[in-house]
């Protein structure tokens, strides 16, 4: 059955389900109808006199003859038959005998009332046979009296609305099957858009692919599904083209700056011209310079390039953002060797790994020693889940604060100073998947205030 399409499937399943109940109706409308004929053909047997009258020096199967009138074909349209306490029985001249049971003998016996039962006669003939004791008589009682009447025309009415049953259960689950196809071509119209859909996206990976939604039924909720996960899969791709056309356009500018150094170092020793001491030093610190700012590139790149967690899998984790804080401004100071680090911490913790905060509060202080004054202070405070970073340098210009989290977004005063730009969209990722959030903003009296918040607690880490 797997093998068949799916709208023959549903039709078979409808017309196996009208068929057996098709099938349930016509069984019992046949026995009801079977039991209706059988109660009126009892009522009519039941109505029957039992009185056999007997003549002087007659016996009771010799006056059993007299007891009904025979049809006009010489036929009694009736069978009579006489049952004995011993089981001995007598029957009609022109009647075939009846089988005489044991409710027929408990009847003529007196221990039973009456016997109703269907049997056959000795002719083959589907007979319904009552057995009743007769009105008290000279004789007394030890004998029964049987009356048969024939079921032949109860059996072939029977047998022709069995018939009739049959063809119209037939055509009626022929009928629900047909109907039924109809039916699932109909509801199957939006799976075979979403079919092609599908293969035209395969095909062509085209992702502006949408599937036209009518209704609020499961097909429909399928389609804004659909519709949903290729809108996400588009922009995904789109991202993702957008970063390797960026990080190709960072890796172009010191790629070249570090070949043209090179070249430069290579050549002057190929003519036999060295470069003085002071310029090759230059040139020497210049690559230096270079291939850390390629390496800071690719780890970015690396980092952005790790799976979102905030879109699958939770964070469960559970990292010391004060220690995180500590230890990001030890390392920062090693890179802004003039400038003092005022810092002030309280214990808190957050959902998240320690390393990846660690590195996001780096990026933070990094930021702000390189558009700091050389010899300033950064002012570093971790308050009840909102850690500031401020520095005193030229600020930032409220238009730019929107933007400044976007991967390889550097505004015009940035773009003079080293870096990848992926710093800040490294920390907005970080803090996404913790459930906070982060902003720059301009300082009241000059400079830049980074603001990170994370939920979090300050006693017992959550879910130690």
């Amino acid at each position: 059955m797997r093998r068949l399409p799916l709208r023959a499937r549903l039709a078979l399943l409808t017309a196996v389900a009208v068929a057996i109940a098709v099938a349930a109706a016509s069984t019992a409308c046949w026995f009801l109808t079977k039991d209706q004929l059988m109660a009126q053909t009892d009522r009519t047997l039941a109505s029957q006199p039992t009185e056999i009258r007997l003549r002087p020096n007659q016996t009771i199967c010799d006056a059993l003859n007299n007891s009904t009138p025979f049809d006009g074909k010489g036929h009694n349209p009736q069978t009579l038959q006489v049952v004995f306490a011993d089981g001995s029985s007598c029957t009609q001249d022109g009647s075939y005998p009846i089988p005489v049971t044991a409710s027929d003998i408990a009847v003529a016996q007196g221990t039973q009332r009456q016997s109703i039962h269907s049997a056959t006669d000795a002719n083959g003939t589907h007979v319904r046979v009552i057995t009743r004791l007769p009105p008290p008589s000279p004789l007394g009682q030890g004998y029964a009296l049987s009356i048969a009447r024939p079921l032949t025309d109860i059996d072939n009415s029977l047998d022709n609305l069995a018939l009739l049953l049959v063809l119209v259960s037939g055509i009626g689950v022929l009928a629900a099957a047909s109907l039924g196809l109809v039916v699932a071509r109909a509801a199957l119209k939006p799976v075979d858009r979403f079919a092609d859909a599908v293969e035209h996206i395969a095909r062509t990976e085209d992702l502006d692919t949408t599937i036209p939604v009518e209704g609020k039924d499961e097909i429909a909720r399928l389609g804004t599904s659909f519709n949903t996960m290729t809108g996400a899969l588009k922009a995904s791709r789109e991202r993702q083209q957008q970063l390797v056309a960026d990080a190709g356009h960072e890796l172009r500018t010191p790629l070249t700056s570090l070949r043209t150094n090179t070249d430069l170092l290579l050549r002057s020793e190929e003519q036999g011209r060295p470069l003085p001491s002071d310029d090759k030093k230059r040139l020497l610190r210049n690559v230096r310079s270079q291939l850390r700012e390629l390496s800071g590139l690719v780890g970015d790149l690396l980092e952005l390039a790790r799976p979102d967690r905030s879109r699958s899998t939770p964070v469960t984790g559970v990292a010391a953002l004060h220690t995180a804080v500590e230890q990001a401004v030890e390392r920062a100071k090693l890179r802004g060797q003039d400038v003092t680090f005022a810092v002030e911490v309280e214990p808190w913790y957050v959902r998240g790994d320690e390393p990846s905060m660690e590195r996001a509060v780096l990026n933070l202080l990094d930021n702000a020693v390189k558009f700091g004054p050389s010899d300033g202070t950064i002012e570093v405070r971790l308050h009840h889940g909102e850690l500031t970073v401020r520095d005193h340098g030229p600020g930032i210009d409220p238009d730019d604060a929107p933007r400044v989290f976007e991967r390889f977004w550097r505004s015009d005063t940035a773009r003079a100073l080293p870096g990848s730009g992926l710093g800040l969209a490294i920390v907005a990722r970080t803090v996404q998947e913790s459930g906070g959030t982060v902003a720059l903003e301009p300082a009241p009296d000059g400079g830049t205030v980074a603001r990170m918040r994370l939920p979090g607690t300050a006693g017992s880490p959550p879910g130690a």
